[in-house]
Order: structure tokens, then sequence, then C-alpha cells
């Protein structure tokens, strides 16, 4: 496989991650970073040996890069993307894909137009216990399935200033979701409120869903809980799966009852190998740019529907 130039626009928290990772394969040439925080841009391109420049334009005219990350925070998504969009440059855009739809609309449009590549990046997808229970479930090994329960929640994150919980978290259940059962969500009904001084959005969030082959989606995140849990448990006629992402671990319990051994791999590596992958192959994004958008429909819908005291329908 041939090697892939790179850079990363925003290096704080997850950004960060992306320029270790890329510095850590064998296919990516980190060629250059990008950040507004001339403290962190610095800390970062030292630390990795690499170019830094505060303007992420810098990176966008550099003709032998040919991807990057972006990393900034939501509201800048649109802007920073659609920039990289017109140099030609394949993007892998952190979830959620834009700040609202219209933003993502415009985005995977002109990305379809100028013939380059658009992933979102939900990485759980990477996880490879969400794998095994994608292939657990094709198997049958659970039967029909009837229902899917999340919990994802943990102590406020200090860093997280643009949006609230349910964009930061229930996203990637959301997403997870989405792609074990096959099916788009329809229907969303939620409640939220914000308990916290320091968070200014929704801390907390239960979300009932329907998904259009009829399954129904329980989903509860919050910021409130002092440490963190990951878990899903999947429902069927006979059995149930159980998911807990931080274990990577994956149990089945009923009639084909077992304890699935899984090697342990890290999901932002598999994503990011999986990007370059697409890249040099010139085939689609394992997670594309509609993926980022029913992500994001959902989050919207379930924000309305909270707001509103009233079951939002999809489709």
């Amino acid at each position: 496989m041939k090697n892939v130039n790179v850079g990363v626009i925003g290096v704080g928290a997850m950004g960060y991650n992306h320029v270790r990772v890329y510095s850590e394969l064998e296919n990516a040439n980190l060629m250059a970073i990008s950040d507004i925080m001339k403290g962190t841009l610095n800390e970062v391109s030292q630390k990795f040996n690499t170019i830094g420049f505060v303007d992420y334009d810098n990176i966008l005219k550099m003709q032998d890069v040919d991807v990057v990350s972006v990393c900034v925070p939501t509201t800048y998504h649109h802007e920073v993307v659609m920039d990289a969009i017109e140099h030609g440059k394949d993007v892998l855009v952190e979830k959620p894909i834009a700040f609202t739809l219209k933003e993502a609309e415009e985005m995977v449009k002109a990305a379809d137009k100028a013939g380059v590549k658009l992933a979102t990046g939900h990485v759980e997808r990477f996880n490879p216990a969400v794998l095994e229970a994608k292939k657990l479930i094709n198997d049958r090994a659970i039967g029909d399935i009837v229902s899917a329960s999340t919990k994802r929640v943990g102590p406020f994150p200090p860093r997280i200033k643009d949006v609230g919980v349910t964009t930061d978290l229930a996203i990637h259940d959301i997403d997870i979701m989405f792609y074990l059962l096959n099916s788009p969500i329809s229907r969303v009904y939620a409640n939220m409120g914000s308990k916290l001084e320091k968070c200014e959005y929704e801390d907390h969030a239960e979300i009932m869903m329907r998904f259009k082959n009829g399954v129904i989606g329980i989903l509860e995140t919050n910021w409130l809980t002092p440490y963190k849990k990951r878990q899903l448990e999947i429902t069927g006629v006979e059995g149930i799966i159980s998911i807990d992402y931080i274990d990577q671990s994956v149990d089945v319990y009923g009639k084909n009852s077992q304890k699935v051994k899984l090697e342990h791999k890290e999901p932002l590596k598999e994503e990011l190998k999986s990007f370059l992958s697409a890249v040099t192959m010139d085939e689609k994004p394992q997670i594309t740019g509609a993926d980022g958008i029913h992500a994001l429909k959902v989050v919207l819908a379930s924000m309305k529907s909270a707001k509103d005291k009233s079951v939002v329908e999809l489709i």
C-alpha cells in the first residue's frame, strides 16, 4: 500500500490522538499540523517532529498533502471542510459531521462534486466489540432483534465547550445502533436537562428511538456519573448480546451462550487505517458523509423532541 501524506487541523484532545496515530502508521507521512492555540501547536509539533501552522490554510496549500483530518470544534467543521474540499483534499472530519444539517449536506454535495472522499469520524464502529456484535447479529446468534439499550455515562469533560452531551456522547450509540440494526431511525422521543452550573448545554439525556425495521432503541447518557460506563445490550427472541466498549468484550446469553475472546485494538488506529486504505484503493470510506448526516439528523430530532416535549418523526 502506497504512503499517504496527511495533515491534521486542530490538535486539541482528539486532534492530538490523530497526530499520534498517523505518526505510528507505516503508510502515513505526517506532513503538518495546525491549531490556533500557539502553545498547544508548538508542543505537539515538537513532540512529533512536524511543521506547525496557526493558519490551517498553509496545510491546504501544500500540494503534496493528500488527506486532512479535521478535528476543530464542531462549529468550525463546515468552514474548514469546505476549504479542504476546495483544495482537492480527501477529508476525515470528526463527529458530529457538522453543526447543522444544511452545513452537513453542503459538505457532502461539495465532496461529491469535487470527486474527493469525505468520511465522518464515528470511531466506535471500529471497536472490536462492535464488529463482533455485527457478525453475531448477521449469524442470527440471538434470532430476530426486539430492542437495543445503551448506557454511555461519565464525568463532565471541561474541554467540551460548544455542544451538550447528546451531540458529544449520544451520537456514538445512535450511529452504532443504526449500523448494527442496519436500519435508519424513524421516530424519536427524548428527555434532556442541565444540572451542572459549569455546563451551559444539556448534561443528561434519555432517548427512545424506533427504527424503520420496528426495533426499539433506548439510550441513556450523561455527564453526571463519577465513573465511565460504555455498554450496549441487544435483545433478540433467542438471547442477548452484551457489549462493553471499554473492555472490548462481548457476551452472548441465551440459546447460543458464549463469552467471545477478542484481540484488543485501538479503534482510532483502525479508523485511520481504514480511511487511508479507502484513499489509496480509491474506495468509498467505511463511514460516509451520509452516515454522518443520519446521526446528526437523529441528534437534532432528539433535541427538538426534548424541547417541544413531543415525538419527532424522521421518515
